[in-house]
């Protein structure tokens, strides 16, 4: 992730039960741009650590820091983050805590997530973590339009289970900073003029969209998965974001 001065590094996060592969496919976009972009698969989504179920969000926090830091990112070189889906909980704790490592965060059919978040409360101690559910099932809590059935296929066959302690942790947010970095929401499958509605109506899983301080919003109409039904689309969003200077 080497760059000149003036272009930021990216670093690309997906969500849930997704590590860096799901990236490469925009990644070659971004390549051929000549961007300086990288991906990380966060703790507990590695399937080759044993120790992967008892990850939590700040061991996943703590890894994105590790990683900016490694490839040179401070507070005078700070970074584009490209969070996808749930990868809003680890990230917003980044934003929270070291804000001014964040030139730029882009939520990819995401979004800032609230003080006292939490992704499944209800998740039962025991269960250790929660594998992907059928594409019937997973169908209805998120749209799936315009994946592939290779790319349902790879879906199925990479994704790995997403720890307990990550979708029950509780995302503990203090410093009002990370209001301040600068934002591009990336809406695929709610457009933004209901985006922007919810979030003026305070809906609990937009209300912190309209604490956003710079706010940038692009329509890229498509399923839950962009980096799969239109990743060169979704690699020149982020490659535009990545260039942007408020």
């Amino acid at each position: 992730m080497r760059h000149p001065a003036s272009t930021p590094a990216i670093l690309l996060i997906a969500g849930h039960w997704l590590g860096a592969w799901a990236w490469d496919e925009v990644l070659e976009h971004l390549d051929a741009d000549d961007a300086h972009a990288v991906a990380m698969t966060l703790p507990g989504l590695d399937a080759d650590d044993p120790e992967r179920a008892a990850k939590t969000l700040d061991d996943q926090a703590a890894a994105v820091r590790d990683v900016l830091t490694r490839h040179g990112v401070s507070a005078d070189r700070p970074a584009v983050i490209v969070a996808h889906s749930g990868a809003n909980a680890p990230v917003g704790l980044v934003l929270d805590r070291n804000p001014e490592l964040v030139q730029r965060v882009v939520w990819v059919d995401s979004g800032p997530v609230a003080p006292g978040s939490v992704f499944a409360p209800d998740l039962p101690q025991e269960v250790a973590d929660l594998p992907l559910p059928s594409f019937d099932v997973l169908g209805q809590q998120a749209s799936l339009e315009g994946l592939s059935a290779e790319a349902l296929e790879r879906f199925r066959s990479r994704a790995v289970p997403e720890p307990g302690p990550v979708l029950r942790g509780i995302v503990e947010l203090t410093n009002a900073a990370r209001h301040e970095v600068p934002t591009t929401l990336v809406c695929c499958s709610i457009p933004s003029a209901q985006v922007r509605e919810l979030a003026r109506a305070g809906h609990p899983v937009f209300a912190e969209v309209a604490a956003i301080e710079h706010l940038d919003v692009v329509d890229l109409p498509t399923g839950h998965w962009p980096m799969w039904s239109r990743p060169g689309d979704l690699a020149e969003v982020i490659r535009s974001a990545a260039s942007r200077t408020d």
